[in-house]
């Protein structure tokens, strides 16, 4: 049997968590799974852990409606909309880039970076920072050009 290509794995990891399909992610992460956040010094260890986290997480993870959502893009480029969603997955082999934002359940919308990590064609580690909103500073206002940035 062929082993899915990386794209395909991280697609369908990407989804699922969108989807709180908890069963999708379990055939999806590896048994030793880890999930380290550097900004808060946590590490998740196993598939379990994970798992639970996810089930618990007050105000529940993110959901996208799926007759709104829209999937563009070629290769290893796509976009998702709306919600806990995915901007941007670059990468090749068995190393990705997914880029998106969380809206949280306070309504707040934050920027979110991690690297995936695949083995055997299933997502054995990722590594997650993620970026809440804050106020520009004045001083700066003569020297860039303001946007809203995507999910806000």
């Amino acid at each position: 049997m062929t082993e899915p290509s990386g794209r395909s794995v991280v697609e369908r990891f990407a989804r699922a968590q969108e989807n709180k399909d908890f069963d999708e992610l379990e055939k999806l992460i590896t048994d030793d799974f880890i999930d380290e956040m550097p900004q808060s010094g946590e590490r998740i260890r196993g598939k379990a852990n994970e798992l639970a986290i996810l089930r618990n997480y007050p105000g529940g993870v993110g959901t996208i409606d799926p007759g709104s959502t829209r999937l563009v893009g070629a290769e290893d480029r796509w976009v998702m909309t709306p919600s806990f969603t995915a901007l941007r997955i670059e990468g090749s082999g068995d190393v990705y880039t997914y880029v998106g934002t969380a809206r949280y359940s306070n309504g707040e919308t934050w920027q979110m970076i991690a690297i995936i990590e695949l083995r055997q064609g299933r997502v054995a580690k990722t590594t997650t920072w993620f970026a809440s909103p804050f106020e520009a500073p004045e001083w700066r206002a003569p020297y860039v050009e303001r946007f809203s940035p995507p999910g806000a």
